[in-house]
Formats: C-alpha cells, structure tokens, sequence
C-alpha cells in the first residue's frame, strides 16, 4: 500500500483532537520531515498562529480536507499570474 508522504514547505490539515478544535486553526505548514517511527511518516509542523513546532505522524493528517484547498488554489494561482508583485508605480519616497 503506497503512502502519500509530504515534503518541506507543504500545507496540511491536521484531524480535529482532543488538542485541537473543529472550528480552530488547524492548516500548518511542514518545516522538517523526522525518521519514521514504527513504520509511520513523522513531521515538525507549525500552525500559522502559533511560534513553536509540533511533532505529528502522518496519521494526523487529514488526507481529504489537505487535497481540497490545493486543487482549489491551483485553480487561482493560473488566474492570479497577470503581472508581477512589485509595481514601481506604487512606490513613494518621502523627502
């Protein structure tokens, strides 16, 4: 049975626990990936509004509510692609 496994930098959902809410924030981003335990995938997270890391198994993902928001923001990163970030026309210097 293969595994989908995460790598750094990619956005997760966590399953709703006894730690964590239904209603709170629970998508966080992978920092470190850490040796297997027992056979399981295990990650150093940190939710956007916390600033320490978490340790999680691959078990504690939440596999369908992670693959929604990417399919949904591969659809507005095409679109949003017209022009570059930086506009000089916005800048100002005060004098």
């Amino acid at each position: 049975m293969s595994r989908k496994t995460h790598a750094v930098g990619d956005h997760v959902v966590l399953k709703a626990g006894l730690s964590r809410t239904a209603t709170g924030a629970r998508t966080c981003r992978i920092v470190g990936v850490l040796p297997a335990d027992h056979g399981e995938a295990q990650y150093r997270v940190r939710l956007d509004n916390e600033n320490f890391e978490r340790r999680v198994v691959h078990s504690d993902i939440d596999a369908d509510e992670t693959a929604a928001p990417a399919a949904r923001k591969a659809g507005t990163t095409a679109a949003g692609k017209g022009g570059p970030w930086l506009k000089p026309s916005s800048i100002r210097i005060g004098k």
